[in-house]
């Protein structure tokens, strides 16, 4: 039998494919599996297309290991862009060099 792609799928998905399949699931990253719903595999071994028997069990993994290019942390930009759009420089009150319209 070969083994189905998970990576890409919702856990739930990935479990269901699995039984479906007549395999067993493991995630060595979530010790409660199990209680895992909407995050997706990552990961996956044997890969895809590989022929094992029934009853085999397949690793999944949902978060990336060190060095495989996650996405990173993203943290805000500082300083943030101002809101609403553009907007006119006025000038000060008092301003030696006012800019006067023609």
């Amino acid at each position: 039998m070969r083994v189905p792609r998970l990576v890409g799928l919702m856990a739930v998905d990935a479990r269901e494919t699995a039984r479906a399949r007549g395999l067993f699931l493991n995630a060595p990253d979530r010790p409660e599996f199990h209680l895992t719903v909407v995050d997706y595999v990552v990961r996956q071994f044997p890969q895809a297309g590989a022929e094992v028997p029934r009853d085999s069990m397949v690793y999944v993994w949902f978060d990336f290991g060190e060095g495989e290019g996650g996405g990173g942390v993203r943290e805000p930009r500082i300083p943030r862009p101002p809101k609403g759009g553009l907007q006119r420089e006025l000038d000060q009150p008092g301003d030696a060099f006012e800019v006067s319209s023609l």
